[in-house]
């Protein structure tokens, strides 16, 4: 199916790992211009060289989601770079699951500032840019656990909880400027969190992923280009009449719609 992406320009916050590299590599091969981003300058300066070398146009830039000014930082450079914007992939995250008794002040302001506040920072500073352009997309990052949350799951499903309200309330906002907001719920994805876990538990990462894999309904774990071409699905014009909606890529695991 041609998406209708070629030209366009994406910024993707979180892009040299998992998810957000994934979705980096599907864009640019679908002919669109990326901008990136990541806290790690070896890591951003290492995929632009490895991107280069296969002709892609992109711009890789150092920034922190959680630190104030660094998003609006990454948009405006981005804009300019490439002398416009189109798509807004706010990937950045990371897990933060313990039970409530346990989780402390600091940790509660640390997830809301990288994955509520970065959303907010990143659209806030993108959306004059997408309006230059006639309209544009925006596709947030969430987890299933923020539609079902469960015991011990703080404070990731509250901080995710408030992304769905965000995103449901920008559609609304948004879509008479064309621009299209919308959200996919991740279930359980091969990640650099999933290595770190199963280094937490002594196993393999490949014992860990069949362990964990026996748990999601299709009995194996998702892959980052699953929920990448569910992004680029949701960047493009095959998605012109979209918004407003969360789409689950979770191998059936999650129990609400």
């Amino acid at each position: 199916m041609e998406l209708g992406l070629r030209g366009k320009v994406a910024a993707v916050t979180g892009g040299t790992e998992g998810i957000g590299r994934a979705t980096v590599l599907r864009l640019v091969a679908e002919g669109v211009k990326v901008a990136f981003c990541a806290r790690r300058a070896a890591l951003v300066d290492a995929f632009v060289t490895e991107l280069k070398q296969q002709g892609a146009d992109v711009l890789g830039l150092v920034a922190d989601a959680a630190k104030e000014g660094d998003m609006e930082r990454f948009i405006d450079q981005s804009a300019a770079h490439f002398g416009r914007l189109d798509i807004v992939v706010n990937n950045a995250g990371g897990t933060g699951q313990d039970p409530f008794m346990k989780v402390a002040d600091a940790a509660w302001h640390n997830d809301l500032e990288i994955k509520v506040l970065a959303q907010v920072r990143t659209t806030r500073a993108a959306v004059p840019h997408l309006k230059k352009q006639g309209g544009g997309r925006i596709i947030n990052l969430n987890m299933t656990g923020a539609k079902q949350p469960g015991a011990a799951m703080f404070p990731t499903t509250v901080s995710r909880a408030a992304g769905l309200a965000l995103t449901k309330g920008l559609s609304k906002e948004l879509a008479a400027d064309n621009i299209l907001v919308n959200a996919v719920a991740v279930g359980k994805i091969k990640s650099m969190q999933q290595v770190r876990r199963a280094e937490r538990t002594g196993k393999s990462v490949e014992q860990h992923y069949v362990d964990t894999g026996k748990t999601v309904p299709m009995q194996r774990m998702g892959e980052a280009e699953e929920v990448a071409t569910v992004i680029a699905f949701l960047a493009s014009e095959a998605a012109s009449y979209v918004t407003g909606t969360c789409i689950n890529v979770d191998g059936g695991m999650s129990g609400v719609l």
